[in-house]
């Protein structure tokens, strides 16, 4: 008997439409992606102005000094992604080693003029005359290029305990301990997080990261009280049942959450933002976002990161090759994981730290790795499998048009 032939002629075969599914698919992803980080850096110049008004009027004389400073970044930020959506992401896999060593030598050459005196206290940036970035910033992304790169070329042999698995878990443990020596526990934490979670989806056995947490655990709780400072954060945070107990800028954000009702109390009207919740446009934007959005925002918000993951797994399940599957689960999962902590700590879920809320809370650096993280997400989403080059058919390209 004949086979049934479609309206186009020839019947698809099953590897075709299974193709032409994911390409539509990464496609889609890609340009939901693009929406979602538009209209969160939207909302970030919308609440960092709100926010920042007051403050910057006290310590600037200028209470538009952190809107435009935002606006600036943001703007550099959608360049970004514009820019790095069209570089190949491949190139990262060439250069990945080399990231890895710059960001090796900046932590470490930071802790160096630390400990000669040249850097007084928290050893954390780098000054450029006017501009200034994040070194963990940097090093973070730099793991992720070299850790997709390292664990699609172990594939083969990536439960190996020697040739796979100690060698990542020296790379990562150096990356953590510089930054935790800075000191940015926060920061260290979540990088092992991240390194971790990309090391046990590549492939490494469980056991062998089990192992390997018994430790470790106990030595980042010894670490973590080593210093008064954070004995009083988790104390703060442990004694939550005692509202006395809570530390000034907790009580200042559940008040702020608690003053936002269902609907908010409407743009500018925040009563919390100008005496009472310091770094109100960076650290806890999103009390800002509750009280003045309302419980309505601030889910709005949530769904939007919650989107943003399921467009990076999308990307990532998709992804042409291997590299490009875990440099998209790695920035996926740092973007998204960042925002949890910070709309955790705004919630008093999680002890304060100081992680921003990305592409919201104020500053550049942050925003600005972000951007080139979505680029190379959206560069992904736009290649196809077993082709070198970007796709040349406008259907299949999911670009910005």
């Amino acid at each position: 008997m004949k086979q049934h032939e479609s309206i186009f002629g020839e019947r698809p075969s099953g590897r075709h439409m299974v193709a032409g599914q994911t390409i539509e698919a990464k496609s889609v992803a890609g340009k939901l992606l693009l929406l979602i980080v538009v209209l969160l850096m939207c909302i970030g110049v919308v609440v960092v102005y709100s926010s920042g008004a007051g403050w910057a009027q006290r310590k600037f004389s200028n209470p538009e000094y952190f809107l435009w400073r935002q606006v600036f970044y943001t703007f550099l930020g959608v360049v970004t992604v514009i820019l790095f959506s069209s570089v190949d992401y491949q190139i990262f896999r060439k250069l990945s080693k080399v990231l890895f060593f710059v960001s090796i030598v900046l932590l470490a050459g930071l802790l160096f003029f630390k400990f000669i005196g040249v850097v007084k206290g928290a050893a954390r940036w780098i000054h450029l005359g006017p501009f200034s970035f994040q070194v963990s910033d940097f090093a973070k992304y730099a793991l992720i290029f070299h850790f997709a790169r390292l664990i699609t070329d172990k594939k083969g042999f990536i439960k190996d305990l020697n040739e796979s698995y100690y060698p990542l878990l020296t790379l990562l443990l150096t990356v953590v301990a510089l930054i935790a020596f800075a000191p940015n526990f926060s920061t260290a934490s979540l990088v092992a997080i991240i390194g971790f979670t990309m090391m046990f989806l590549g492939g490494v056995r469980l056991k062998h990261l089990l192992v390997t947490a018994v430790p470790l655990i106990p030595l980042a709780g010894l670490f973590a009280i080593a210093q008064p400072y954070r004995v009083a954060r988790l104390l703060s945070f442990f004694n939550g049942g005692d509202e006395q107990q809570l530390s000034y800028q907790v009580r200042q954000a559940l008040i702020g959450l608690g003053n936002g009702g269902l609907f908010g109390l409407g743009i500018g009207e925040s009563k919390q933002r100008e005496l009472f919740l310091p770094l109100s446009y960076n650290d806890f934007v999103f009390v800002i976002i509750g009280e003045e959005f309302g419980f309505i925002g601030a889910v709005a918000v949530l769904v939007l990161f919650s989107a943003f993951f399921v467009c990076g797994l999308i990307i990532a399940k998709n992804a042409a090759d291997g590299f490009g599957r875990f440099v998209a689960l790695g920035i996926t999962i740092t973007i998204v994981l960042y925002a949890f902590i910070n709309i955790a700590v705004a919630s008093h879920v999680l002890p304060t730290t100081g992680v921003p809320l990305p592409f919201i809370s104020y500053g550049g650096t942050a925003l600005l790795f972000n951007s080139l993280g979505v680029g190379i997400l959206v560069n992904i989403s736009r290649r196809r499998k077993n082709d070198g080059r970007l796709p040349s058919d406008p259907d299949m390209r999911g670009g910005f048009g």
